[in-house]
Parts: structure tokens; sequence; C-alpha cells
């Protein structure tokens, strides 16, 4: 079964430097339709003007992950981590029993527009940690990436939850499959582009959940850039 969760349908916050879309209930939207999926609580588009973002402020028990898809996004945080994530960088932040962080667009001239994901840990009260990785763009070109699981396979990010999370580009007239072991399901998210997923056409913001499937059938016409995420 799949279950196209359309982008119009997302909760919206707009507040002049932010523009967000929520695809699970977040802040002020609530949505007892959409709390989230399996350990999936929190997929947030999410679109800074230039010089404004996120200040200090403090998460706990939660797995962050944040996927840049054009600019580029400064971090802070109490652990004494700062970078800057740029498209190709994946950056995962466990609050465990609390950290506080900031998050700002590193540009005075261009927006930046990312994704954050939030995982449930599958413990509470782990020590905070933080990862950043970079995968090149050859790596997901024309195929499904792993850029996260809890064991940081094949040089993925670890998050302490028994997910696996892909990111995947592809070109006009590509195609590929994915197969989920038995008992697994998935959501898949359109970051940019159009796909179709066994079928059903998805463009930039749609999502879809999937279960009870054991093979999804991916491809496009265009251009399209995916995460796929494999959950217990």
């Amino acid at each position: 079964m799949i279950i196209v969760r359309d982008r119009h349908t997302r909760g919206h916050t707009n507040i002049g430097w932010l523009d967000s879309r929520h695809t699970f209930s977040f802040g002020n939207y609530r949505d007892p339709e959409h709390m989230g999926f399996g350990p999936l609580r929190v997929i947030n588009d999410d679109r800074v003007v230039p010089g404004a973002g996120f200040g200090a402020h403090s998460h706990s028990d939660m797995e962050i992950i944040s996927y840049v898809l054009e600019g580029a996004l400064e971090h802070k945080d109490s652990l004494g981590n700062g970078s800057v994530i740029v498209p190709g960088d994946v950056q995962r932040m466990s609050a465990g029993t609390g950290v506080t962080h900031s998050e700002f667009n590193a540009s005075k001239t261009e927006p930046v527009h990312f994704l954050q994901i939030w995982i449930v840990p599958e413990a509470q009260g782990i020590a905070p940690g933080y990862e950043q990785k970079r995968f090149p763009r050859e790596e997901t070109e024309g195929r499904l990436r792993l850029i996260a699981d809890r064991w940081g396979s094949d040089g993925a990010v670890t998050v302490h939850q028994d997910v696996a999370i892909y990111a995947g580009e592809l070109s006009e007239g590509e195609r590929f499959s994915y197969a989920f072991a038995q008992g697994r399901r998935g959501w898949l998210h359109v970051a940019r582009g159009l796909v179709r997923l066994s079928g059903d056409e998805l463009r930039e913001g749609d999502g879809a959940k999937i279960e009870g499937e054991r093979e999804i059938e991916l491809d496009t016409d265009h251009r399209a850039e995916i995460l796929l995420f494999d959950l217990k």
C-alpha cells in the first residue's frame, strides 16, 4: 500500500525570515492524522533568508538530521561543535540528555534551503553527540546512497534507531528499485523535481507512506532528488 502525502496539505509556517513546510505535526501545526510515521517524527522543509536563522535553543531525546539542498547552513552547539553545512553534507546531532544549538544562514546574500529531519531514538537519556559527513554527488547520482543508519554502514552517519536513510538523484530516463525486508516499511520524500513511485507521480515536497510493499520502483522523465526512509 502506498499513500501519497500531498505537498499542498502540509503544515505551513511563514514568519518572514523563515518559510517552513511541515510533513508532520510541528510547532503550531497540529494534525492528528500526521503525527509521524514509526520513529520518523519530523520532516521540515525550511527556507531561511540571508543572514537569519534559529537562535540558541535546546533539544533532548531526539536524533536530528540536517540535509542542505541549496545554500549554506551554519551550526553551533553546546558540545563545542561549529560547522557550515552545504549540499552533499549530512549532519546528525543526537540531543540525548540535552544539547543547545543554533542554526543560521551562513550567507548574507543568498537564501538557504534545507530539510530538518527528526528521528525518535530507541532509548532516552543517551549521551549527546554530533557527526557530519560528506557524500559526493557521484555517490548519489542514479542510485540510492545510504547516508544514515544505526551502525554507520558504508560511511553513513550513525543514528540511535533502527532506520536506514538513503539519498538519490535521478536524471531523465533513469530508474531504480528498492526491496524492503520482511516487516519493514518506508517513507519517500521528494526533495526536488518529479519522480514516479510505482506509477504515482510525486513532485517536490510530496511524500509517500509505504507499507506492505516488498519492492518499489522509481523513475523520472525529468530530474529528481529524493530521500527514502527504511523503517521498522
